[in-house]
């Protein structure tokens, strides 16, 4: 009689839990075959979709980081022309007719998407040593706006002010220079995310502008975020019209300018020669503003445009005046914001709330700005602006020669406060080159740290920065980095990690992911309230081609959002 099937599993010592299958009833087996198969399947599903978060359409992801840091290498066949354009060339040329026409127009956000700032001047400059400042009343300043083009019908109508600025000297032989009128005008009760169609001047002398257009930005929520461009340290070099070139096909709905927007102080005051950094005060020559609104009002009529000072906007002149063109001829949401100063304030645009901070006014615990920091953050209500970022000149984290931990004070008094925040990304200038780094937060690696992001290669006439601190001979002494303006030190050898007791690191350092010195500008993309694409494009490539891209991660339930301390009431006696 032949052995049965379950005898020869026993001689075989099969296991007694495969020996179960057989003693099984049909249906049951059927039952248990798919419980296996079910949990294959969804266990195989969890495995995709956490390779899926690494990458997204083949795009890296902060989830997948930290990154090892990666330096492309220079591309000796393309260092662009970094000359300025000469004050004759065509596209520097007032195009209206001499008087009060409109030019340099220009538009700007207010803290929310329901008003917004329309700017330009008129009338003539005056520069040399007999100057009389135009009477900014003697001229008004209107906007008609409006859903359709022709503005004939539905049109409305916004008043505003009217402001010159001087910039004076007490040298003898250095030229005095007065603006034209500056005209600011804000528009209030718009709609979100509609076009109108607005022309500016003075319609009682027949002084108005051709017709132009713009978008106002989304309402506030965590679906709503507009396209936004990135640039810092443009100038106005033939370097410019290439980066302004390539921003303007990329199609952004706001524009940020991350500080130094004309360089006018590389210049003698009679528009010759280089200026002198060591002589008694810093020369500038004003119609490069002029030249710069000129030639911008290409985009900053169409796009709005939102910027922050750098330390070539500090401009000294007499009576210890400084900023003097930079907080004339841009409208800030200052007012709308909180704030007291053109040189910090914040708004919203969509589901982003942007902190516009000033690296160039006092920013230690006593200052105003960080009070008006401290209440502005208490206000930010992550469920209607998911993301928070924070824009300002100088970087905080930059492994070039070039500004080496310059603002170390600045990151001291202000880091601990923003990382509390849940601040996501932070873009900078001032360093002419590219550098994106991990999530960091007190040079340590850190998963709820923000993304830092020099985009300082707009493409100004003082070059590239091509030079690492980390690199054999480049490591500046701490003595050479405290920031001349601000005063201070804070730069001190790092006290742990690879470099400690170190003020350089011997390779590039772990909290820089990715640098390359390049001119270009950047495209940031938020896609909902927990992925946003970040693009830098590269003035050598296509417009469209990407040189550095990734998606950039929140992770809310992670990284939880601590309160800002109160801010400290200071009594008057």
């Amino acid at each position: 009689m032949p052995p049965s099937f379950q005898s020869i599993l026993k001689k075989h010592q099969v296991s007694p839990s495969i020996m179960l299958l057989f003693k099984m009833d049909r249906a049951s087996l059927l039952l248990l075959i798919g419980f296996c198969c079910f949990s294959l399947i969804f266990v195989g599903s969890l495995l995709v979709r956490e390779e899926e978060e690494e990458t997204v359409k083949g795009i890296p992801t902060t989830l997948s980081g930290p990154f090892t840091p990666v330096t492309v290498p220079l591309d000796h066949g393309f260092r662009g022309n970094a000359v300025d354009l000469p004050s004759d060339d065509p596209r520097l040329q007032r195009t209206t007719a001499k008087g009060f026409e409109p030019e340099q127009i220009s538009i700007s956000l207010s803290a929310n998407y329901h008003s917004i700032w329309i700017s330009w001047i008129t009338g003539e400059f005056q520069i040399g040593d007999n100057i009389k400042p135009l009477d900014p009343d003697s001229v008004a300043s209107v906007v008609q706006y409006g859903k359709v083009k022709s503005l004939d019908k539905h049109t409305q109508k916004a008043e505003g002010y009217s402001l010159i600025y001087n910039q004076l000297y007490p040298f003898e032989g250095l030229h005095n220079y007065t603006s034209g009128i500056i005209h600011h005008v804000k528009l209030t009760g718009l709609s979100p995310d509609t076009v109108y169609y607005y022309r500016c001047g003075d319609p009682s002398i027949g002084a108005m502008s051709d017709v132009f257009r713009f978008k106002t930005m989304p309402v506030s929520s965590s679906q709503n975020y507009p396209k936004i461009g990135i640039v810092g340290d443009l100038g106005l070099t033939y370097n410019t019209t290439s980066t302004v070139s390539h921003l303007i096909k990329n199609n952004p709905d706001l524009v940020l300018l991350v500080g130094d927007a004309t360089y006018a102080n590389l210049y003698l005051t009679d528009g010759t020669g280089s200026d002198c950094y060591s002589c008694p005060i810093h020369e500038t020559h004003q119609p490069r503003w002029d030249y710069w609104g000129r030639y911008m009002q290409r985009l900053t009529s169409k796009v709005p445009i939102m910027a922050i000072e750098g330390n070539h906007e500090i401009e000294e002149q007499v009576n210890n005046t400084m900023f003097a063109s930079y907080s004339a001829r841009f409208a800030f949401p200052s007012e709308e914001s909180g704030s007291k100063s053109t040189m910090y304030y914040s708004f919203n645009a969509g589901g982003i709330h942007f902190l516009m901070l000033g690296g160039y006014t006092a920013y230690d615990k006593s200052s105003d700005q960080y009070k008006w920091l401290q209440r502005d953050l208490a206000k930010v209500d992550r469920k209607v602006t998911p993301w928070l970022v924070g824009v300002w000149h100088p970087p905080w984290y930059n492994t070039y020669a070039a500004h080496y931990k310059e603002v170390e004070c600045m990151r001291v008094a202000l880091e601990e406060l923003l990382y509390n925040a849940g601040v996501d990304i932070v873009f900078n200038g001032h360093v002419h080159a590219y550098e994106r780094s991990n999530r960091v937060y007190n040079y340590a690696l850190d998963p709820c740290g923000p993304v830092h992001i020099t985009v300082g290669g707009g493409g100004n006439q003082e070059q590239m920065a091509v030079k690492h601190a980390d690199e054999p001979g480049n490591c500046p002494k701490p003595s050479s980095t405290p920031d001349r303006f601000m005063g201070g030190f804070c730069a001190y050898n790092f006290t742990s990690g690879p470099a400690a007791g170190n003020f350089c690191w011997d390779r590039q350092p772990e909290y820089s992911a990715y640098r390359e010195s390049s001119f270009g500008h950047g495209i940031l993309e938020v896609k909902n309230e927990t992925h946003a694409l970040w693009s830098w494009h590269r003035n050598q490539d296509m417009y469209n081609v990407a040189g550095d891209q990734i998606y950039i991660v929140r992770e809310p339930e992670r990284c939880l959002v601590r309160a800002p301390p109160p801010p400290v009431m200071v009594w008057d006696e």
